[in-house]
């Protein structure tokens, strides 16, 4: 799926999309959805069709049907570069530089 060219709004429907057809593979309903996450029947049903939620309830969500391992395919971790490393002199670095 090409997410660039696609809006915001877009998105949002494709991942609601996709984490109810999993509740549903699982045979799992919104209510005991909302119960295994912590979280509110209402904020499934507003992440499944398409209007999202914060952050923490989605990864609550995640964690409810068992995805929560997907983030690291998601968004995996950085090792720092070995020129970057070498500049940095082992520290770790903690902001980007301005624009010139």
């Amino acid at each position: 799926m090409d997410f660039k060219s696609m809006s915001n709004a877009a998105i949002l429907a494709e991942i609601g999309d996709r984490i109810s057809r999993r509740r549903l593979n699982r045979n799992i309903t919104q209510i005991d959805l909302a119960r295994l996450s912590g979280i509110t029947r209402i904020v499934v049903q507003r992440l499944e069709s398409g209007l999202g939620c914060n952050l923490e309830s989605f990864i609550r969500i995640l964690r409810g049907l068992n995805l929560i391992d997907q983030l690291d395919s998601f968004l995996p971790e950085q090792g720092i570069s070995p020129i970057q490393l070498a500049k940095l002199k082992g520290n770790r670095r903690l902001r980007a530089s301005r624009k010139k």
